[in-house]
């Protein structure tokens, strides 16, 4: 049995990984960390461990993390998220062995697979990131948008002129969970600062050109 390492910064999402996680019995325990610093560490003391790691939320780089797994060959690493880019999901898939991509809206037996496979030390990928990979969809399933709703909304809120103080209050979030929102926001984009991803929102049509400069 291995212990899960969980990185994720939202309690509910956590919450239900651990819970499915118990189902399966595959897992001798829990460690949950928050930046990769922690994550590290709990590597570190549990190698052959099986991380289950919230892409969207989780402040990171995929060159961070092939830094670990090639660090910790023996753990496995399976990552979750709304979104990811095509870039990202062929440097993961194909950057090393015990890899898994599971997307937020796949089906129950596939989340229950997923984290039966990471409890015996092997990767999986689900039925859509496998479907976009070896070309079986005409459509790219994975990158048409890359903004989740959720950070479609904070942006709007960027673009309005909100502080982020403002937009945590208004969502009833922790200031931590907006700033990491901001840099998911930005390294999807491939942006640097607030005024460039404004710029995307106005040509997204996330928020329209009179709200903006009203």
């Amino acid at each position: 049995m291995k212990k899960m390492i969980l990185a994720d910064n939202q309690a509910i999402t956590a919450i239900g990984v651990k819970s499915l996680a118990l189902q399966c019995d595959g897992y001798s325990g829990f460690v949950e960390v928050g930046n990769i610093h922690d994550l590290s560490v709990a590597l570190a003391e549990y190698p052959d461990s099986a991380v289950v790691l919230d892409y969207t939320l989780f402040d990171c780089t995929a060159d961070q993390l092939l830094v670990l797994k090639a660090r910790f060959p023996e753990s496995c690493l399976l990552l979750f998220s709304d979104s990811l880019s095509a870039d990202f999901i062929r440097r993961m898939v194909f950057g090393g062995e015990r890899i898994g991509v599971l997307m937020k809206d796949s089906e129950l037996d596939e989340i229950q697979e997923a984290l039966g496979k990471a409890s015996e030390g092997n990767g999986y990928i689900c039925r859509k990131v496998a479907a976009w990979l070896y070309g079986k969809e005409t459509k790219n399933v994975v990158e048409t948008d890359p903004l989740t709703a959720t950070e479609k909304e904070i942006l709007r809120a960027m673009a309005l002129g909100k502080s982020t103080k403002e937009i945590a209050a208004e969502r009833f979030l922790s200031v931590y969970t907006v700033m990491t929102h901001r840099k998911n926001i930005f390294r999807k984009l491939k942006v640097n600062n607030a005024h460039e991803a404004v710029r995307y929102a106005l040509r997204a049509g996330i928020v329209n050109t009179m709200e903006y400069y009203i």
